[in-house]
């Protein structure tokens, strides 16, 4: 049969004609000079922190001489800036300005903005300040010095000028204090557990002052560092036992140091990954500015996130969008597949039927274009107005000819693309065709790789798997209790550091089981969940048969975080796995609709075996595309609107905290005693 498929590949061809304007975007390019910092090199354009990580994400990780940043067309270079020159004549002012007060000013914030006392912002408004500052009020700005306005006469250009090198501090001191001048400045050096929220409560400002003040503390805050907490000072913080980082006079607030000014009260059943995709950011930024996130989250504490930045839950619809079908509108999609055409031309040695027995990779292609074209056959039976075309993408995990079918068949024209396989591929086409916006749908890869705003994972990832399993138990409000093996270093550490309220059961000195140290941890007013991660059959026998030991005193249920084929053993009976119901993330669901079932026997009749999971997939993410092009939307709006499910995969895309979407679309199953899978609820 796949002797029938690969010769029907040569003679599939389709064509069409179709034009989407490509959108252009144009940026100066920076080469970073010695001494030059991120803030510097804002600095000089004009623009914020913020703008250079949008467009440059690695630069976050540090800029080194000589590379090159893109910065916004819309930014102005400039290397000096213009200070007003006070003159000696004054005059006196009985009108004072006001001040609408926005979120999360303070009384020291306003007074160091318009360099007056607090006790004379007090004083003139004491009948609006008895219950406090709040926002929306509209504050007198008292004139500073006695009442007395400073007339600007003209403005004098300021050059950049040589700053000296910071004092040093002594890193080893048992308790930090701050440490004062003659001229009104004061430091703080950062000890072992403090916090950004610490430091600024203790000397009563916000964390946005305190980043004003030291914007090297946005993105870092490590142990030693010399922090001006009072004053305005040319010298900036360096850390004792490291040279002196690139000094920067500090600047007004900008776009990036106003972030973080919001607290969030942690909620129950909430993780770091929801709070952090909530905030539309990376779980390692909303730990590096919640550093006690390393000990793990709990209900109740205080986080500092990025301000106005929380994403309004959307209600997605678990719709059926063979519903709302519209014929009228013709659209494009390509198929990209790594059939590899000419490597079987060019092979001499090998029959077609001996390849077929040996490339594993490219019967699994196969089988995936077998499910893609009972996608396309469904299509055309409803009706479908599209026009596919199958292309080779002659591939490998490092090379494929991605670059000549773009520009050979103008992919970028397309309304879809649904291919190739492996990730460096997909995101090299995703980059190629990002200017016009083109989707390009990843169909078996679970790698996280490059970001592009039009690249769709439609796999989801091994770290969402496990979230979604932890999650769910964490609405069951259970206690959960894992047996790792010495090899599953990683588990562990996964464990520690993102569910670290989970129980660890200690191993023995040779890393087996001991049945004491798994029954202790067990509660019996709760479900118990018991987390197995391990290989070892020995080990996996010897976990479950405490379970199966302890069912008549507390509620017991394994569960697993991946695959594991040592479950298949003929060591490991399935009637013991029913009996503790194991639990586990996949995905994809067992289907026994009448659906599912026709498409089991119309794949049987023309192919004379029943589908695989690549072959079911391959129909599942063809068709899903298809009928998402078939509606009055756009691809990318049906996926912001509507979740779908085809025979087993589900399809949730979701918004990733930077660019391009992933599949959220994981089924949580369980084994049921009467020897069936079934969808845990």
């Amino acid at each position: 049969m796949k002797n029938r498929i690969l010769f029907s590949i040569f003679l599939t061809v389709f064509s069409f004609v179709f034009t989407v304007a490509a959108k252009q975007e144009k940026y100066t390019k920076h080469t970073v000079v010695k001494g030059e910092t991120i803030n510097i090199i804002a600095q000089k354009y004009k623009i914020t922190p913020y703008d250079i990580y949008k467009l440059n994400p690695d630069s976050q990780n540090g800029i080194q001489l000589d590379s090159v940043l893109l910065i916004p067309s819309s930014a102005v270079e400039t290397t000096s800036y213009v200070a007003p020159k006070a003159t000696s004549s004054t005059i006196q002012n009985s009108n004072p300005t006001t001040h609408l007060v926005q979120s999360k000013e303070t009384l020291y914030s306003l007074s160091k903005q318009y360099n007056i006392t607090i006790d004379a912002l007090k004083a003139a408004n004491e009948d609006l300040l008895k219950e406090g500052l709040k926002i929306g009020q509209n504050i007198k700005i008292p004139v500073s010095g006695s009442s007395q306005t400073t007339i600007v006469s003209k403005p004098v250009e300021v050059e950049k000028v040589p700053v000296k090198e910071a004092p040093k501090v002594n890193a080893q001191k048992s308790e930090s204090k701050p440490e004062t001048s003659t001229e009104g400045i004061a430091y703080h050096v950062i000890a072992p557990k403090e916090t950004k929220y610490g430091i600024a409560k203790k000397y009563g400002m916000t964390i946005a002052e305190l980043e004003r003040l030291n914007p090297e503390v946005i993105s870092d805050f490590p142990i030693g560092l010399k922090l001006l907490v009072v004053g305005n000072s040319s010298v900036k913080p360096s850390l004792e036992t490291a040279k002196s980082p690139t000094v920067e006079t500090p600047s007004g607030p900008s776009s990036s140091t106003k972030k973080y000014l919001e607290e969030y009260v942690v909620k129950p059943n909430e993780t770091i990954l929801s709070i952090a995709n909530d905030y539309n950011m990376p779980e390692k930024e909303l730990i590096s500015l919640n550093p006690e996130l390393k000990k793990g989250l709990k209900q109740g504490m205080i986080l500092r996130v990025p301000k106005g930045q929380r994403k309004e839950p959307v209600k997605k619809e678990q719709g059926n969008l063979l519903k709302t079908i519209n014929t009228n509108a013709r659209k494009q999609l390509a198929l990209l597949f790594p059939f590899n055409i000419s490597k079987l031309e060019s092979d001499t040695i090998n029959s077609t039927q001996a390849l077929l027995k040996k490339d594993k990779f490219l019967n699994l292609t196969l089988d995936f274009y077998s499910g893609a074209l009972m996608a396309i056959d469904s299509a055309k039976v409803l009706g479908m107005n599209i026009d596919i075309k199958i292309l080779d993408s002659q591939e490998t995990k490092s090379t494929s000819n991605v670059s000549a079918l773009v520009q050979q068949n103008n992919l970028q024209t397309m309304d879809a693309i649904v291919g190739p396989f492996y990730q460096a591929n997909v995101e090299k086409l995703a980059e190629l065709v990002e200017s016009t916006k083109t989707p390009v749908i990843s169909p078996l890869s679970k790698e996280v790789g490059k970001k592009y705003s039009n690249l769709y994972q439609s796999m989801p990832s091994t770290e969402l798997l496990r979230t979604s399993i932890f999650d769910f138990m964490k609405t069951k409000n259970a206690n959960i209790i894992a047996v790792i093996d010495n090899k599953k270093t990683g588990v562990r550490q996964y464990i520690q550091d993102m569910q670290n309220e989970t129980k660890i059961v200690g191993l023995s000195l040779k890393g087996t089981v001991v049945a004491d140290s798994l029954k202790v941890l067990l509660q019996k007013d709760k479900l118990n969940y018991v987390i197995l991660a391990s290989e070892s059959t020995g080990m996996i026998l010897a976990t479950t048969s405490v379970m199966l030991a302890v069912q008549k005193e507390y509620q017991v249920q394994l569960v697993i975080l991946e695959p594991n084929e040592t479950l298949d053993f003929e060591e490991i009976s399935l009637t013991r796995l029913t009996k503790l119901k194991l639990l586990f993330p996949s995905l994809s669901r067992p289907n026994e609709t009448v659906e599912a079932n026709q498409f089991d026997a119309k794949y049987k009749k023309l192919n004379k075996i029943l589908p695989n999971q690549y072959a079911i997939r391959g129909f599942d993410v063809t068709f899903d595309t298809l009928v998402r092009l078939s509606q009055d939307k756009t691809f990318e709006e049906t996926v912001q609107a509507t979740s779908s499910e085809q025979i087993e995969n589900k399809f949730d895309y979701v918004a990733n905290t930077t660019y391009g979407y992933s599949n959220n679309g994981i089924y949580i199953l369980y084994y049921d005693t009467d020897l069936t899978i079934k969808e845990a609820l």
